[in-house]
């Protein structure tokens, strides 16, 4: 049998405090023993018990062995085997305990108790499975009625802080509540620095998470959240686990639980404040079809529609690196520090911010810096790139800045240099070109050359388009395009023979190969 035990562990001391027992002390011990955990009794009769002894239980015995074996002998197998003390029970023929068991107790620091003949060893028991039936009966008392306060701090809305604060009533800890984006949900007793956050997001994400953080000077013991299935949020006690009390680590565990609920609640609003911030950026850019939805969707951000407006857009550098979950909402969590209001949409390859321009030029290059730099801290130093899309005179206009912002960033991403902030006009990209035409002309310009490869594709299951880009992408180099594309170089060069017979340009020749090129990147601009 393994006991349950909460808050009143059994001792020794316990049991000598028990009058029905009639204990006596004989030797106290190291300092302290007579104080901690008793995991339970074991009644032997052998000369040497420790192969069947647990750590940490009392050893009851009558001396039935004396005769045959050395007490000394008994007590240091005892000692050995990690028992929390002896308890020795007086008889007709050992009428006092054998002085031998006394001194070599006091010289291995073991507890040793005396009990009356007149008491036997199973009222011990008894006394020892009433105490635990007590303790884990007032453990289940506390894990309900603290159940009941966490239900009623979550149902009015006291949210992750309330779960903290019902957990202090109990047990004075230093709490915090972090998710796996290093956001601070909430925190009672303690303040986690933003690298203490930055740490705790880097390990949330790793496999398996951990159970224990280090924190530098600290250690912090992690009870983690699940709100879908994974790990969503740890809520961080700032003590080792080892320091821990089992009702403290039972009050924890069970806190964790009821977290999970309040950050699916989180997860939700957050995943309906992203959709609606997505829903603007299909707004600006149907254009005139629905820019009326436009003022009333900024305003929902408390973002002023008739005044001047930036846009920024951001990622991670490297092509075709997704943005990590998360990076919406620092990006939020950013301008809400800077006090500036911004509508921010998330997306599988960038992130962008709607926000008033009260500033110069420079004043929007330096947030822009500011915005990179915290995004690299708070994702473990990767690098962001950030696009500067312009000013719109209001939110009629913002078409233009916001796919400025994202063809910058999306050149800026992709290049291997040092420049991480720039606006669309600072890149000389052929992009800049194509955004000082008409984009009616524009988009004409790439039908004519490339609506004959679509109908063939389209009707024959052709892939002319893809391996035009493929081309394009590796320099016009046959070898490595058609590696890319998994076909023979034979195979490449007829489908490029089709492309010319259907489009009249030829990829050999470079006046040809540029406006399949600019094609290729104006449907892109404007699609």
């Amino acid at each position: 049998m393994t006991p349950v035990y909460g808050q009143g562990v059994l001792t020794i001391r316990a049991l000598l405090d028990d009058p029905e027992l009639e204990l006596r002390l004989l030797v106290e011990g190291s300092p302290q023993a007579l104080d901690e955990n008793v995991v339970w009794v074991h009644n032997t009769e052998l000369p040497d018990p420790s192969p069947y002894l647990r750590e940490r239980e009392l050893v009851l015995t009558n001396g039935m062995w004396l005769p045959n074996a050395d007490a000394m002998d008994f007590v240091e197998n005892v000692a050995r085997a990690g028992g929390a003390g002896i308890v020795f029970g007086l008889r007709d023929q050992s009428p006092r305990t054998p002085k031998v068991m006394i001194d070599m107790c006091e010289l291995l620091d073991l507890p040793l108790l005396e009990i009356s003949a007149k008491v036997p060893f199973t009222a011990v028991t008894r006394a020892a499975a009433r105490h635990y039936a007590e303790a884990r009966q007032s453990s289940l008392v506390d894990m309900v009625r603290r159940g009941d306060e966490l239900a009623n701090a979550l149902t009015q809305g006291a949210g992750a802080f309330g779960v903290l604060e019902v957990l202090r009533r109990d047990h004075e800890l230093p709490l915090a509540v972090v998710d796996r984006t290093g956001r601070l949900l909430a925190a009672a007793g303690a303040e986690p620095s933003r690298e203490h956050l930055r740490v705790v997001a880097e390990r949330l994400n790793g496999h398996p998470p951990p159970l224990e953080i280090d924190l530098g000077a600290d250690k912090a013991s992690v009870f983690l959240v699940g709100a879908v299935g994974e790990v969503d949020a740890a809520l961080l006690c700032l003590r080792p686990s080892g320091e821990l009390t089992r009702a403290e680590r039972d009050a924890l565990d069970q806190a964790a639980r009821f977290l999970s609920l309040e950050v699916a609640k989180q997860q939700a609003v957050h995943a309906i404040e992203l959709r609606f911030a997505s829903e603007l950026l299909d707004m600006i850019l149907s254009g005139q079809h629905r820019a009326a939805e436009v003022p009333g969707r900024l305003r929902a951000f408390g973002v002023d529609p008739d005044g001047p407006l930036a846009v920024y857009a951001l990622a991670f550098a490297g092509e075709d690196e997704p943005t990590l979950p998360g990076m919406a909402e620092a990006v939020a969590e950013f301008f809400l520090a800077k006090n500036t209001p911004a509508a921010v949409a998330g997306g599988t390859s960038d992130v962008v911010a709607v926000l008033p321009s009260r500033h110069t030029d420079a004043d929007l290059r330096e947030l822009a810096v500011q915005l990179a730099d915290a995004i690299e801290y708070r994702f473990a130093n990767r690098r962001t790139a950030v696009g500067i899309g312009g000013t719109a005179e209001n939110s009629a206009a913002l078409k233009q800045p916001l796919v400025r912002s994202r063809d910058a960033c999306r050149v800026l991403r992709n290049r291997n240099g040092k420049l991480d902030v720039a606006t669309f006009a600072e890149l000389g990209t052929h992009r800049l070109l194509l955004g000082l035409h008409d984009a009616d002309t524009v988009r004409d310009f790439a039908d004519v050359v490339l609506a004959p490869l679509r109908r063939h594709d389209e009707h024959r299951d052709g892939e002319l388009l893809r391996t035009v880009r493929a081309f394009l992408d590796n320099g016009g180099q046959w070898a490595a395009t058609a590696e890319a594309l998994f076909i023979h170089v034979n195979t490449l060069r007829n489908r490029l023979l089709k492309v010319t017979e259907l489009t009249g340009r030829d990829v050999a020749r470079t006046e040809d190969r540029v406006d399949l090129f600019l094609a290729l990147a104006a449907s892109e601009y404007y699609r």
